[in-house]
């Protein structure tokens, strides 16, 4: 039985407004025990340094933060793509071309990089959006789910947790047009071939679960949309699905079903507590209210919407319908999920013009209960006793945090102000640094090998 006490400076714990000061927290087993708020006068019983062997955690711990929409190889865009022109199709171009370097074992490399930078910044479970199966031409490998063991393994390496999201993606348009090109690499022919080998396949390790996702109502024919719904139905197991991204799907969507893609999805049975909408960046007043009543969740990713010009999205109109928020970093033009989640207050201070729609405990709340409970781990996102041993501390006393109210770090920290990441109770990074990984080598090596650079 491993147990351990931290004594947290600042520890924000659940339906708290901000961080309470000198909190006592034990782990057993990689499980929260006991979270005790010390008196100002100091331990509960003076008598005995109940504490001497407490680890302290300078600044404000926070639950393990995750990053509910990724796509792990799109990290070798970064710094290669953001200063061009055009929209989120041309760029998508030169995602589609960074797949014809990628196999097996690169992906593994890089994945496991990208993977470990999530962990410098306080990311502990992260949604693999993941639909780059097969080899070139969209030939199988002789295992057809090697790329997701890939995945599977480059997690275990890294030290995070991770709900492969494997993606059904057959067509590479709303009215059926065939995939060609990069794209065949992602296809399985049709949802129930989708299905057969997605069965097949258990993720190897305690880290890691299933979930399953809709590419898009692009890829994914509206007879085939249920195919995929009742698989992850029958397994209580996570649903994703790229949502109205774009104006260009909403209106090929309209013209081809004469719905929105909200209610395409509706329709067919895809929407509900268990399913995840990403980026929503274009609904209707009517999609709104369809993914409220069906308390389906939304996943904004506002460092890639606006990397791509995609748009801003109606976040707190979609809270205020019920709509259960988490955050991603998608194309991980940035790791960072401080900006992740303060961009949601300061996009929709842009779209509005006024201040003061999120408090800092909802950012928190989609940055880590929000995101793991939408990915399927319930059990974690939250200090408190039962849940995950995961805890990530956040200095206050860098160059962006000193003299900055606890509360207020959603508005100053960054990726590079987390100093300490727990994972289920072991210590993943310590003093800034990852304990198994040199991250900044194995980014550059990897990034090198698919990018030919």
């Amino acid at each position: 039985m491993t147990t351990t006490r931290w004594l947290a400076e600042y520890a924000w714990l659940p339906e708290r407004a901000a961080p309470t000061p000198e909190v006592l927290i034990e782990t057993v087993n990689g499980r929260i025990t006991a979270v005790t708020p010390l008196s100002p006068g100091g331990p509960p019983d003076a008598g005995v340094d109940v504490l001497a062997d407490a680890v302290r955690l300078p600044g404000v711990t926070l639950p393990g933060l995750a990053n509910t929409h990724s796509h792990a190889f799109h990290r070798a865009l970064r710094g290669h793509t953001h200063g061009g022109r055009g929209d989120f199709w041309s760029w998508r171009d030169q995602m589609y071309a960074v797949t014809a370097h990628l196999n097996p074992d690169s992906y593994l490399a890089l994945a496991r990089a990208v993977y470990a930078e999530m962990a410098l910044a306080g990311i502990t479970c992260v949604g693999e959006f993941h639909y780059l199966h097969h080899g070139a031409g969209g030939t199988p490998y002789d295992d057809p789910n090697a790329m997701s063991a890939a995945l599977v393994e480059a997690a275990a390496h890294a030290g995070i947790r991770l709900t492969l999201l494997d993606t059904c993606y057959l067509t590479a348009t709303v009215d059926g047009q065939p995939l060609t090109g990069s794209q065949l690499r992602f296809g399985d022919g049709d949802a129930l071939r989708w299905a057969d080998r997605v069965s097949a396949f258990t993720p190897d390790g305690r880290h890691a679960r299933l979930g399953a996702a809709i590419h898009s109502v692009r890829a994914v024919p509206a007879e085939q949309l249920a195919t995929v719904a009742g698989w992850a139905h029958r397994r209580d197991a996570p649903l994703h699905v790229h949502l109205s991204e774009q104006p260009a799907e909403n209106d090929a969507c309209r013209a081809v079903h004469g719905r929105t893609p909200t209610g395409l999805l509706a329709d067919h049975g895809v929407l509900g507590p268990a399913t995840t909408a990403v980026h929503a960046t274009h609904p209707t007043s009517g999609d709104v209210g369809l993914l409220g009543e069906s308390r389906t969740g939304v996943c904004l990713c506002p460092t890639t919407e606006r990397d791509l010009a995609d748009g801003i999205g109606p976040a707190r109109r979609m809270a205020d319908a019920g709509i259960p928020l988490s955050l991603g970093s998608d194309s991980h033009a940035v790791i960072d999920p401080f900006e992740e989640a303060r961009a949601v207050e300061l996009d929709e201070r842009l779209r509005t013009r006024k201040r003061g729609h999120f408090a800092p405990a909802e950012l928190l709340h989609a940055a880590s209960a929000a995101g793991h409970a939408a990915l399927g781990w319930t059990d974690a996102g939250r200090i408190a006793v039962g849940g995950r041993a995961d805890l990530v501390t956040v200095r206050l006393d860098s160059v962006r945090t000193a003299g900055v109210a606890p509360a207020g770090l959603w508005f100053a920290a960054g990726a590079a102000d987390v100093t300490q990441v727990v994972v289920d109770g072991r210590v993943l990074v310590r003093d800034g640094h990852h304990l198994t990984v040199d991250v900044p080598q194995e980014l550059a090596d990897a990034m090198a090998e698919v990018t030919g650079g």
